[in-house]
């Protein structure tokens, strides 16, 4: 289904987009839900995700990953986008203010995401689940409670333990 729809949309038809909204509009609103608020902010949302697809299908390579991985990362970061420009005020996502940039900064900072990501790596899956829902999804602590089952008290327990398992994996360099 996902060649369908990747070819339909690299033809510029629009049927490609429409066959990609059946089949992946859960996916982007479940994405999408957990970062904005307002049903007409995750609508207007999911419409620039479309345009997103529609202008960056080239850029995907079934080589690097899933379709559905791609528009995983679209939508969340589009999403992410959207907060951040239209509430700016959004204290999760404000960021350092540095207006320059080195090579070896952005060495140190490839370096860091790397050993985050080996450090997530030796996180069961579940763990690994509760954090990328949290901390890469941006969902509410109620949300994933809800959603696995537990106690809202029980998914801070568990994250507040998996950061303290991340510092020590990463010697204190985790924040």
């Amino acid at each position: 289904m996902d060649e369908k729809i990747i070819e339909l949309i690299r033809s510029s038809k629009d049927k490609g987009i429409m066959l990609m909204q059946q089949q992946y509009s859960g996916l982007m609103h479940y994405i999408v839900g957990g970062i904005l608020q307002n049903e007409s902010d995750i609508e207007e949302c999911i419409s620039d995700i479309c345009v997103k697809v529609w202008h960056s299908i080239e850029s995907y390579s079934p080589e690097k990953g899933k379709f559905s991985t791609w528009l995983t990362v679209i939508s969340r970061n589009t999403a992410l986008n959207y907060l951040k420009h239209r509430y700016p005020e959004h204290d999760e996502l404000k960021e350092e203010t540095v207006n320059t940039s080195s090579v070896e900064d952005d060495v140190l900072r490839q370096e860091r995401a790397e050993e985050l990501k080996r450090a997530i790596s030796t996180l069961s899956l579940e763990e690994q689940h509760i954090f990328y829902r949290k901390y890469y999804y941006m969902q509410r602590t109620s949300q994933i409670a809800a959603e696995l089952g537990m106690t809202d008290r029980s998914v801070e327990g568990r994250l507040y333990r998996l950061r303290k398992k991340l510092q020590k994996e990463l010697r204190g360099d985790f924040r």
